[in-house]
């Protein structure tokens, strides 16, 4: 009895977690704002639950048709059936999706808008990590600059293929990696008395908190053709930690 009211509660939260993300879902497919933090899909070593593992305790069966890096937040979608997932897999394949992305860079860039077409491979000794290099697979990332402070750039980025690390190893190439990128830049969180003048600890702090000390990458919205030949559109808002750090930029012109 008692087991069998611990694995209701269980299900009962992983239900509830699951429902508190979800954008969108039909029989065939479901569409979540993927926290920043959780793995989409296991990693080789199972080092944590992710996303895909919840959907299967809810749904006893889902589909991957495509992923984001673990500390990216935003927009991502699974299939529900083989159907399915033959169909958005081959939109994935043929590059007919439409994937747009914001993110924090550091410095200003020289172009505000812009496409960088350059392969990427695996980073030849540095496990984990891509690289761009004439070896590589062929990348194409167009960007375009949404605000400028003095210190980093909000941008936009349309992905036209999907390697792994794709935005944040063009940005890197270009001199200008994410913020907070723990792989491609300096991996630093981002303080407010970094550009708030006069910036005071408050007394009951002992050290300063982050306002974010995550990848600054969020997968913003998610274009394709559903089975019935109808174009889906799908939106994440901005989580809170982007939108405070946004705030704090805009109000000290950072």
């Amino acid at each position: 009895m008692e087991q069998d009211r611990e694995q209701k509660g269980s299900e009962r939260n992983i239900f509830r977690g699951i429902s508190s993300i979800t954008i969108f879902e039909t029989d065939d497919f479901i569409v979540l704002n993927k926290p920043s933090g959780m793995l989409s899909i296991p990693d080789r070593t199972q080092s944590q639950p992710s996303l895909k593992d919840f959907l299967i305790e809810k749904f006893g069966g889902i589909f991957t048709v495509h992923r984001l890096d673990k500390d990216t937040s935003g927009v991502i979608v699974f299939a529900k059936n083989e159907t399915t997932h033959k169909h958005l897999s081959l939109q994935f394949e043929e590059r007919s999706t439409k994937k747009t992305y914001n993110g924090l860079v550091t410095g200003k860039l020289e172009e505000p808008s812009g496409v960088i077409n350059e392969p990427i491979a695996e980073h030849y000794s540095q496990k984990g990590m891509m690289m761009v290099s004439d070896k590589g697979k062929p990348s194409v990332t167009e960007y375009k600059l949404l605000d400028q402070f003095r210190s980093y750039s909000w941008m936009q980025f349309v992905i036209l293929t999907g390697r792994t690390h794709q935005i944040r190893v063009h940005m890197k190439h270009l001199g200008h990696p994410i913020g907070c990128d723990e792989l491609y830049g300096d991996a630093k969180s981002i303080l407010l008395s970094s550009f708030k003048k006069k910036f005071n600890l408050s007394k009951s702090e002992e050290e300063e908190r982050p306002i974010l000390n995550r990848l600054a990458l969020h997968a913003a919205q998610l274009s394709f053709i559903d089975a019935d030949n109808n174009q889906q559109n799908f939106e994440a808002p901005l989580p809170k930690d982007l939108k405070a750090l946004l705030q704090q930029l805009r109000k000290w012109n950072a």
